[in-house]
């Protein structure tokens, strides 16, 4: 909660707020609960999420990486808007395509086969399952972009050095009556292309 008389629509104040909203997570309780907060909307806040990944304010990016974390947690997107929210107060930012970056991939296995867990660049790190899926967005030029699901309605784009590792680990399935190729974690496919187009190269 911001202090008295001090509005969240400035670093800090947002800051605080932010870390008091952190502090009333029991500990090892894991992220704030934003999607139980419905605060009054208090503005604009001139802060944006770069395609990359990185984070600015006003233009300049925010370079103490434990700050750009703790904003991480209180974010929310509502519709296509993402807001920084608080028990008491919600402002809104800017981000140009996802709030995340997927940027470490690691192979694990289970019960299930293969699974992949995945580092975003707020350091969490999400096992790619049928509750956190990936998808593969087709671009302009023909490419894809492979998203990882992290959390509520917020995703990571996976880098496009993981996207061939991706690939590397890429087979194909029959979905329907459809020959895909795509890639297994936790026991479901992820499907990229059809298998033909892969064929052509991805």
């Amino acid at each position: 909660m911001a202090k008295q008389g001090q509005s969240t629509t400035n670093l800090e104040g947002l800051t605080n707020a932010a870390r008091d909203a952190a502090n009333a997570t029991p500990a090892g309780k894991g992220l704030p609960p934003v999607h139980l907060w419905n605060p009054p909307f208090c503005g604009d806040l001139d802060m944006r999420i770069a395609n990359d990944g990185t984070w600015f304010y006003m233009g300049t990016p925010i370079g103490r990486q434990p700050l750009v974390r703790l904003f991480s947690t209180i974010l929310k997107r509502e519709a296509e808007k993402y807001f920084l929210v608080t028990p008491v107060e919600k402002v809104g930012i800017r981000v140009d395509d996802v709030p995340f970056l997927a940027v470490e991939m690691l192979q694990d296995t289970d019960s299930r086969g293969l699974l992949l867990r995945f580092r975003t660049n707020v350091d969490d790190w999400v096992a790619c399952d049928s509750a956190h899926r990936l998808r593969f967005a087709k671009n302009a030029d023909g490419g894809l972009t492979p998203y990882l699901h992290v959390r509520a309605d917020l995703w990571a784009k996976v880098t496009r050095a993981l996207y061939y590792d991706l690939v590397e680990l890429g087979e194909e399935r029959m979905l329907g009556e459809q020959e895909m190729f795509g890639v297994m974690s936790a026991g479901e496919f992820f499907p990229m292309a059809k298998a033909d187009e892969a064929r052509a190269g991805l």
